[in-house]
């Protein structure tokens, strides 16, 4: 039996959804295709990548080192496809590109060496700000193209953006922790736990409007800027924390075990996405750069909201 395309996909959408109805709804598929798809990759590999739970599922050790992989077929599929269309190599230029603290350590690199692979003669020139100095670089023209958060872009009248990803926030908790074998948890529970608020790129300010929605306020005990503290402290029954699935690993740097539940209550996504100057006109490299990713996350290229039509 060999591994085939459709399996990789069925197994991305439940690792995204962290449930296999969510996944087979979203692919219009019955659940037991996506089950049967699963079980037998978990059978070729010889491993188990899912811990089936009655919230939903969660990755396994080795479950999350396989999704990294399986990205990585998806994305050289769909770039292999893509090959005919144009010539890469005799697309050159230079690409000023800003990214953001999260997603310098935990999006892009994975992809930079595939983009220049595929555009040799492209010089991506790379820097890391806050959102301020990215968004202030993109309107004067200091930047060409951003990778950011774009569920935290404050100018969107000068600043136009497509969205690449939306990673859920779902709650952190020690592998012990009694919430575990609670059915449902809400922000209410959350309310009653020492609480690690991660503070880079605006986190502590994104956690408090959703929080200021509710008659609730987390009890912070500890605020950092280090996302392997906030693992680290969750692993060892410090207190628990709201992050997204994008930085999430199940283990702490000292091999303890961190479980994510899926809270009752509606938290917002973090968006990742590209941001470029709204009206200016993007350079043949930075084109190049917006496509690649849409293919490589397997997204479509949306035209951007008018001015204000998005809330924060």
């Amino acid at each position: 039996m060999q591994m085939s395309l459709k399996q990789i996909n069925y197994f991305i959408a439940t690792a995204d959804t962290g449930q296999v109805s969510r996944a087979a709804k979203e692919l219009h598929v019955s659940q037991s295709a996506i089950t049967t798809a699963i079980k037998g990759l978990e059978t070729l590999l010889d491993t188990k990548l899912f811990e089936r739970r009655s919230h939903g599922v969660t990755l396994t050790l080795e479950g999350h080192q396989f999704l990294q992989h399986a990205r990585h077929i998806i994305a050289s599929v769909d770039e292999a496809m893509s090959l005919p269309s144009r010539s890469h190599a005799s697309l050159a230029g230079t690409l000023n590109l800003v990214v953001s603290y999260t997603v310098a350590g935990y999006f892009i690199p994975q992809y930079m060496n595939q983009f220049s692979r595929s555009f040799p003669n492209i010089e991506v020139r790379l820097v890391e700000a806050d959102r301020e100095r990215l968004e202030d670089g993109l309107v004067s023209g200091v930047y060409g193209l951003a990778v950011m958060l774009t569920s935290n872009l404050e100018n969107r009248d000068d600043i136009a953006f497509d969205t690449l990803l939306r990673s859920r926030r779902r709650l952190w908790l020690g592998s012990g922790h009694e919430l575990l074998n609670k059915r449902m948890v809400s922000l209410a529970d959350v309310s009653r736990e020492p609480y690690i608020m991660l503070m880079v790129d605006e986190a502590g300010n994104t956690v408090q409007r959703y929080w200021d929605q509710t008659p609730y306020q987390p009890d912070v005990t500890f605020r950092t800027s280090s996302v392997e503290a906030v693992r680290s402290m969750v692993a060892n029954g410090t207190g628990v924390s709201v992050l997204s699935d994008m930085v999430y690993r199940p283990w702490s740097l000292e091999g303890r075990r961190v479980e994510v539940v899926t809270l009752s209550d509606a938290v917002p996504t973090m968006d990742v996405g590209l941001a470029w100057a709204r009206g200016v006109e993007r350079s043949p490299a930075s084109l190049a750069f917006c496509e690649f990713m849409h293919l490589a996350l397997g997204s479509q290229q949306p035209t951007a909201p008018a001015p204000g039509s998005i809330s924060k």
